[in-house]
């Protein structure tokens, strides 16, 4: 793995002249008000912070409006058009389609909240990190496993405070639960399932399983600024099936159903079991493969060791999408009778099962264990997590009470876990890829299947090297 002194050096270099009048140094001293040389200080609770929004079109708006009670200052997007509502609901923000232009030049921003395409987050993440910039980042965190591990590494080095937006984790019963499983209320659990109903729903999915690139190229519209768009990706003329919403099925923008929904979906497993990294990644069956899209379906099995508090090993199972009309699921008995929603998980524990019927582990019932008759009774276990009730907007709450309080533990979804979940997740990407079974070494992000290991990273476009 690239030293992560010379990577963020790097990444410096790329601010080069970005910005008419100013040098790439300028742009590494810029510190937000409460900043005393190396060192945070506590910010004081009555006063505001002031967040920038990179990507605000999608579903950057939605996070803009769970920050309205601090200040919005500056705003960032490609698309003049795609954000122009954005834009007029603030009209006090400055407006920026460069955000490497609006981190050198606006002085007063202490944060910035992310939600470009997934192949952009890792380069903007770095930057503001650069930039002394706390961070609220859309999930996934990053486009690729190495890009999870640096970006960790340069925040704790930083010492910025960190959120990354998978909106069930503030919910109290996905708290609950993680409190319930580590209780031992349902046994060991030695396997867990999670399923979507992705690539089948919304128009975003609607480019999965295409074998080439479009043979027609439109002009670029003018309200979009294509070249920025691309960022680190390698070049390509635009085409309406990249831009808006469908990025998502294409292997250089976007991480398929896995990255896009397992990290709500496989959340509650994932925060319960208290897992880490696999040790081995198997695809049990995957849609026809091509070099430009996801398949149309997959299933995907991970080995994760045991930790302190769980000795058992735990498969994890990922199952998307249809084949021959027939979706993708877990095994029919596990359900107890109970019909299988579009998305959900299961915790398959020795004394029950706890079964989620929908994305974001907010809803749950107990089951009976594997191939028994009587679930366990429920017990309410110690309450140790702290709880919000706010739900979506509660994840932004808790990452401002983070930073004004320099406690990154505040924000439970900040990149000490969050990076760890992405990187689990998009190993189960690159099990797609290589087609078969390969030993995961999650401490040198390396394999002794040499395919694995190069698609942990990727290629850069240049200027843009991460």
């Amino acid at each position: 793995m690239p030293d992560l002194k010379e990577a963020m050096i790097n990444r410096r270099e790329t601010l080069k002249g970005m910005a008419a009048g100013t040098t790439a140094a300028a742009v590494f001293s810029i510190v937000p008000s409460y900043v005393v040389g190396a060192s945070k200080t506590e910010k004081p609770p009555s006063e505001k912070l002031n967040i920038a929004g990179i990507g605000i079109g999608g579903m950057g708006k939605g996070n803009l409006r769970g920050c309205r009670s601090e200040n919005i200052v500056a705003l960032c997007d490609v698309d003049s058009k795609y954000a122009g509502n954005v834009f007029k609901a603030y009209p006090k923000a400055a407006q920026y389609a460069d955000y490497r232009v609006m981190l050198e030049k606006q002085k007063d921003i202490d944060a910035v909240v992310i939600a470009t395409p997934d192949h952009t987050h890792a380069v903007i993440t770095m930057d503001a990190i650069q930039a002394g910039q706390h961070i609220y980042c859309q999930k996934p965190l990053t486009h690729t496993v190495h890009e999870a591990r640096m970006i960790t590494q340069a925040a704790r080095k930083s010492k910025v405070q960190t959120q990354m937006g998978n909106q069930g984790h503030s919910s109290g019963a996905i708290r609950m639960v993680r409190e319930w499983v580590q209780s031992g209320s349902i046994g060991d659990v030695k396997e867990v399932h999670a399923w979507t109903d992705r690539p089948d729903k919304g128009p975003w999915y609607a480019n999965f399983a295409a074998r080439d690139l479009p043979k027609d190229h439109p002009p670029a519209p003018d309200h979009l600024n294509w070249d920025l768009w691309l960022g680190p990706a390698k070049e390509r003329k635009f085409h309406p099936a990249y831009h808006p919403f469908k990025w998502r099925g294409w292997w250089d923008f976007g991480t398929g159903a896995l990255g896009d929904m397992a990290c709500h979906t496989a959340n509650l497993a994932y925060m319960g079991c208290q897992l880490t990294q696999p040790t081995w990644v198997e695809p049990i069956t995957v849609g026809p493969i091509n070099p430009e899209t996801y398949p149309a379906w997959a299933v995907i099995k991970m080995k994760f060791p045991g930790v302190k508090g769980r000795d058992s090993e735990v498969i994890f199972n990922w199952y998307e999408g249809k084949e021959k009309g027939k979706k993708k699921l877990p095994p029919a008995g596990l359900f107890h009778g109970n019909r299988p929603t579009n998305s959900g998980s299961l915790v398959v524990g020795t004394k029950g099962i706890i079964y989620s019927p929908d994305d974001y582990g907010s809803r749950w019932k107990i089951l009976p264990p594997k191939g028994g008759d009587k679930a366990p009774e429920y017990k309410k276990a110690k309450a140790w997590l702290p709880r919000n009730n706010r739900g979506d907007v509660g994840m932004k709450l808790e990452w401002a009470e983070a930073i004004k309080a320099n406690k990154p533990e505040l924000a439970l979804s900040n990149f000490d876990y969050s990076a760890n979940l992405t990187e689990a997740i998009l190993i189960g990407n690159i099990a797609m890829k290589v087609g078969e079974g390969f030993d995961w070494n999650a401490e040198k992000l390396t394999s002794s299947n040499k395919k694995a290991t190069a698609l942990a990273t990727k290629e850069y476009r240049k200027g843009w090297e991460f």
